[in-house]
């Protein structure tokens, strides 16, 4: 089934560093841009980073399963392997995680690994994969 395109528009405080780690790091093709913006395919859907250093980073946190989670995040729901992999390049990488990759809720309904991580502008991102699809929503 085909499924909804979002598109999500966050600052940042660096082109230059906003390509290197969307584009290099993370694999997102670019899209247009322009000297204020980079627009990004981030799995089938439309990211774009505009650069407004004043409006950067997180802030706040909320509990979740024992850790501290940016409240404003975004991210993606990836296959098992894909997320594997990912875990893999970004530790190779020397990536530092706010939390580092695990699987939450063990034995519960949405059981998922996830991981969280920030860009050199201080966005939380979280990719998280479940084994059991029928768990993304599961209460």
């Amino acid at each position: 089934m085909d499924i909804p395109r979002f598109h999500l528009a966050f600052p940042v405080r660096d082109l230059a560093e906003a390509r290197a780690f969307y584009g290099e790091l993370l694999g997102c093709p670019e899209g247009r841009s322009s000297d204020q913006w980079i627009d990004f395919n981030f799995h089938g859907h439309q990211i774009v980073t505009h650069l407004a250093p004043a409006e950067v980073g997180h802030k706040a946190t909320n509990a979740v399963d024992g850790h501290d989670v940016p409240v404003r995040h975004f991210g993606a729901i990836l296959a098992p392997a894909d997320w594997d992999a990912l875990a893999e390049r970004l530790q190779a990488a020397g990536t530092q995680f706010v939390i580092e990759p695990h699987t939450r809720f063990k034995g519960e309904a949405g059981e998922q690994s996830t991981m969280f991580f920030l860009d050199p502008s201080g966005n939380a991102l979280e990719f998280k994969a479940f084994a059991d699809d029928a768990m993304v929503f599961a209460k």
